[in-house]
C-alpha cells in the first residue's frame, strides 16, 4: 500500500510568546512559546495541576498573562479592545468540558444563539445554519431535544455545533473526551479529525486522554506542573516513541515516574 501522505498545513495562526501564567506567588507555567499552524489539530496536554486549562483561557481571552503575549490571526488579543476585540473574538469557537449548553433551550435554539447575537440573519436563516451544524455533528435527529435529553456524548457534539455556528476558522476544545467511555470517545476523536480535515478548521484541543492525543493529533506540547513549563513539542506519535524526557516517557508508555 501507498504510505500515506502527511497533511500541509498554512501558516501560523496563533503564536503564543514567552507566556507566563500567575495567580498571586503561585506561578503554573513561565515562558511558554508556541506556534499553532492553519488547519493542524494542536493538542495541549500534560498531567493534573500543570496549567493546561488555564493556557486555554489566557489564548482566548479570559485570562491576562502575567507576562508574554498571545497572536490570533495576526492580532494580539491581549492589546485589543472594543469592537476589534469583539471581531476577533467572533473569528473563534469554544466548546467547554461540560458543553456548557442553556438547559430550557433545545439543541437548535442553543446553536442558534451565537447567530441571533452576532449577525443579523432573519430567523429562518439562523435555524437552517443551526440545523446544518447539527448535521456536520451528527444530530440532526436531536435538534429539538433539550440538553438534559440527551447523551453525554450528543452534548459534546452538539457543543461543537454550536461552537461552530458563526463559521470561526480556529476551534479550542477542552477537554472534549472527559467523562465519555471508550467507544464514544473514539467516535467524538473521529468527528473532530473529519471537520478539521473536511472544513480546513484549526483546533486547539486541551486534552491528558492519551487515546485521543494519539488519535487527532498533528501536534502537540506538553506542560509539566514540576517544571512549571513546556517540556516537549512535536508529533505526539515521534514523542511517544522517541520522546526522551523521563516525564514525556512515562506519560506516553503509561509508566511510573
Amino acid at each position: 500500500m501507498p504510505e500515506k501522505t502527511k497533511p500541509v498545513f498554512g501558516p501560523p495562526v496563533i503564536t503564543a510568546t514567552d507566556l507566563t501564567a500567575r495567580f498571586g506567588t503561585n506561578t503554573l507555567f513561565r515562558h511558554v512559546s508556541f506556534e499553532v499552524k492553519r488547519g493542524e489539530v494542536f493538542v495541549i496536554l500534560g498531567g493534573s495541576g500543570c496549567g493546561k486549562s488555564t493556557l486555554l483561557k489566557l489564548m482566548i481571552g479570559l485570562v491576562p498573562p502575567a507576562e508574554g503575549k498571545v497572536d490570533i490571526l495576526d492580532t494580539d488579543i491581549w492589546a485589543t479592545e472594543g469592537a476589534a476585540r469583539l471581531d476577533l473574538l467572533k473569528r473563534i469557537g469554544v466548546m467547554w468540558q461540560q458543553g456548557a449548553m442553556f438547559g430550557s433551550q433545545t439543541l437548535l435554539e442553543n446553536v442558534e444563539m451565537p447567530l441571533a447575537e452576532h449577525t443579523t440573519l432573519p430567523a429562518e436563516a439562523r435555524r437552517e445554519v443551526a440545523r446544518a451544524k447539527l448535521g456536520l455533528v451528527g444530530l440532526s435527529a436531536a435538534a429539538d431535544q433539550l440538553p438534559s435529553e440527551i447523551s453525554g456524548g450528543m452534548l459534546k457534539r452538539a457543543g461543537i455545533a454550536r461552537a461552530l455556528a458563526l463559521d470561526p476558522p480556529i476551534l479550542f476544545l477542552d477537554e472534549p473526551s472527559a467523562g465519555l467511555d471508550p467507544i464514544t470517545s473514539a467516535g467524538l476523536d473521529a468527528l473532530i479529525r473529519d471537520l478539521s480535515r473536511s472544513l480546513g478548521t484549526t483546533f486547539v484541543v486541551v486534552t491528558h486522554e492519551l487515546a485521543s492525543i494519539l488519535a487527532i493529533g498533528d501536534r502537540c506540547i506538553m506542560l509539566d506542573k514540576e517544571a512549571k513549563g513546556m517540556i516537549a513539542e512535536g508529533d505526539p506519535r515521534e514523542l511517544r516513541d522517541h520522546g526522551t524526557h523521563p516525564t514525556v516517557r512515562a506519560f506516553f508508555l503509561r509508566e511510573a515516574l
